[in-house]
């Protein structure tokens, strides 16, 4: 029986209205998670008892909480406690976040009103929400920074993490980024390449991205880039424990040089390859600006 409740899973969705909660609880829905939208989180703990008196037979939960206060963040602060110390229940709080710019284009296309600011402008509510949101986006094991995805690109996000909660390894997202379009918002850790030689002023290299053997080869054959590659991995290999004895199941690791589109993606390229072979990580790569000037 202990065993059985070890397994069980509650997933508290938050974060900024607009940012993608919605299709957060439908994809955990299609994963089979029962979930409960707009739940006080004053009832969290009922929650937790009725998983615990299942025995097994409601394993994976989801609970979408909006925070409209700053009692409802000290409610949700003392029943997560509560759980901690009277549960076997294991939880992590996901977070979804946007960039006010994208938030109020949303808003825009849906004619939808802030709920924290109804009678003036969206971006009003915006910043009134992310202040309240603050503290708690602090608190959250993971955070998930929407602005450039599609709702089928968030879902796939959502089914990768959640996918196999029963895997004891810890999850390594690396996002090459230029820091002309701004830093991910999401991101736990960000390493600046804009020291390396710049593939962008070698005329035949310059259409072509980091993921290109000859832009890749022309960025690794540096001893400058060797020597900062063995220093981060020995960083990486210092930090992944530490971020998984304190409960952390997914790091966002942004790597950044001007444009996004050869040095920082050749480096999160061979940062999938090497942190790959582990058996503790499990390492998706991404390029969130590689294509911006082709389209």
């Amino acid at each position: 029986m202990e065993d059985t409740h070890a397994l069980a899973k509650l997933v508290i969705i938050t974060g900024m209205s607009g940012a993608g909660k919605t299709i957060a609880v439908q994809s955990l829905e299609d994963l089979g998670f029962f979930c409960v939208d707009n739940l006080p989180p004053v009832l969290i703990p009922k929650f937790a008892e009725l998983i615990e008196q299942s025995k097994g037979k409601i394993g994976k939960v989801a609970l979408v909480i909006d925070l409209r206060g700053r009692e409802f963040f000290t409610a949700l602060q003392e029943s997560l406690r509560y759980i901690q110390d009277n549960f076997t229940i294991s939880y992590e709080i996901l977070f979804l976040d946007s960039t006010d710019a994208t938030l109020v284009q949303r808003y825009k296309e849906s004619r939808r009103r802030h709920p924290l600011a109804p009678d003036s402008s969206p971006l009003e509510g915006i910043g009134l929400e992310r202040k309240l949101l603050e503290e708690l986006k602090g608190l959250a094991t993971q955070v998930i920074d929407t602005s450039v995805l599609k709702p089928a690109q968030l879902k796939e996000k959502i089914i990768a993490r959640f996918t196999n909660l029963e895997t004891n390894r810890i999850s390594i997202n690396v996002v090459s980024f230029g820091f002309k379009y701004g830093i991910p918002i999401d991101a736990d850790l960000i390493f600046d390449v804009r020291f390396l030689p710049n593939p962008h002023y070698v005329e035949q290299l310059r259409p072509l991205t980091g993921q290109d053997a000859d832009v890749y080869e022309y960025v690794m054959k540096w001893s400058e880039t060797q020597e900062f590659l063995s220093k981060l991995l020995d960083m990486l290999h210092f930090l992944m424990p530490q971020y998984k004895k304190e409960g952390k199941s997914q790091v966002v690791l942004g790597i950044g040089c001007t444009g996004g589109k050869h040095r920082s993606v050749a480096i999160a390229e061979y940062l999938g390859k090497v942190i790959d072979n582990s058996e503790t990580e499990i390492v998706r790569v991404s390029h969130r600006d590689a294509d911006r000037d082709r389209l």
